[in-house]
Formats: C-alpha cells, sequence, structure tokens
C-alpha cells in the first residue's frame, strides 16, 4: 500500500515547496493536495493509507486552530505538521495542544522542514510544557475531542448562528443541532452555549492565524 501524504494550504507556489519537500524525505509517497480545509477534511476521510498531514492553519474554512482540531478528530491516529506564517511559541504550543505532532514556521529553511516531515514519518513530536498550563491542557484536549459535526457547531455558535441557521448550513434537523450542542456543553463542562463560544474563544478558535 503507497504511503499518502496530504498538503493542505492554501497557497499553490508554498504547496509546491512542500511537495519538493516530502518528494525529498520519501520519494514514493503519493501527494494529496487541498486549498481549503473542507477539500482536507473530504481527504483525510476517504485516504486509508494516509500518513501524513501537512497544514496551514489560514487557509478557507479555518478559523484559528480549528484545522488541526477537525483533521484530528477525522483522522486522530495520522500525525499532524503544522507549518504557518502564525508567530510566537503560544502559536506552536496551542497547535500541538490541538493534535499536531509539530510546529514550522513558514520562513524555516528547507533542510529543516524536511528534517521535521522525516520526525513526523517516525512519530517524533516536539512538545514545550509550560508549568501553568495544566488547566488550559485540560480544556485544550475537550475540544480536540469533540467530533468533526460537534466543532462545526461549535464554530457556528461562535459566529452567532442559530439552531436553524446551523441546520440549514450543515444539512441536519434543529433537534440534531440541539443534541450536539448539549454533547458539546457536557463535554466543555458548561452549562450553556455562551460558556461554551467563551471557552472556544480562549483557546483561540475565533483567532485567524
Amino acid at each position: 500500500m503507497t504511503d499518502t501524504i496530504l498538503i493542505a494550504d492554501d497557497h499553490p507556489l508554498f504547496r509546491q515547496a512542500l511537495v519538493l519537500a516530502v518528494q525529498k524525505v520519501l520519494p514514493t509517497a503519493h501527494i494529496r493536495e487541498a486549498g481549503t480545509l473542507s477539500a482536507a477534511a473530504h481527504v483525510a476521510v476517504e485516504t486509508e493509507d494516509l500518513r501524513l498531514i501537512l497544514l496551514d492553519l489560514k487557509m478557507p474554512g479555518a478559523v484559528g486552530y480549528s484545522g488541526i482540531a477537525l483533521l484530528h478528530a477525522e483522522r486522530p491516529s495520522v500525525p499532524i505538521l503544522v507549518v504557518s506564517s502564525a508567530d510566537g511559541a503560544s502559536a506552536a504550543e496551542e497547535a500541538r495542544a490541538f493534535g499536531a505532532i509539530g510546529f514550522l514556521r513558514k520562513d524555516s529553511d528547507l533542510a529543516v522542514i524536511e528534517a521535521a516531515i522525516r520526525d513526523a514519518l517516525g512519530g517524533k513530536a516536539s512538545v514545550s510544557q509550560g508549568s501553568g498550563e495544566a488547566q488550559m491542557d485540560t480544556i485544550r484536549r475537550d475540544v480536540a475531542n469533540l467530533t468533526p459535526t460537534q466543532l462545526k457547531v461549535l464554530l457556528a455558535v461562535i459566529e452567532g448562528q442559530l439552531n436553524k441557521q446551523i441546520a440549514h448550513s450543515l444539512g441536519i434537523s434543529e433537534a440534531t443541532v440541539k443534541a450536539h450542542m448539549t454533547a458539546i456543553m457536557r463535554k466543555l463542562d458548561v452549562s450553556n452555549r455562551t460558556q461554551a463560544a467563551l471557552v472556544a474563544r480562549s483557546l483561540g478558535l475565533d483567532l485567524r492565524h
């Protein structure tokens, strides 16, 4: 079975640079490309032999770290390596907290990117941990454990959509939306949708990177 690697980035030129890096590390890899989060999620679901996802945080359909959370929910066993222009150590820490195995800036040297791809394929993660992060880490894990549909519902709540609007956009019934909200509130240990949205915002899910 051929190893497939998904490159999810909305910039064609940067996708091509990542293609070259992947080919250098794993010449036999079958490479799939996606320019939107929905397209990336579709590839992730349908590709049985997916070995690695290279993901940009800022792409159509993604809000903050929601791309990581959604793809991790779809394929929890597939490592996600974020390659992004997001700045600062906090972005790297948040990315890992939501399920990424590693984080690289887009301006990293090609050799660094290749080494990170090699490490990710080998299951090696670089994780740095702050001493006062235990509570936030628990909340991050709770969000990362939401199902793909629950994440979509939560993102719609952050945008201020009503249950009727969410039901229409996701092609489900209002009763199903309410059931998902109940499950979300239980997983996040909150009592209403406003608190759920505040928890998500506190984790950067409403920030664009």
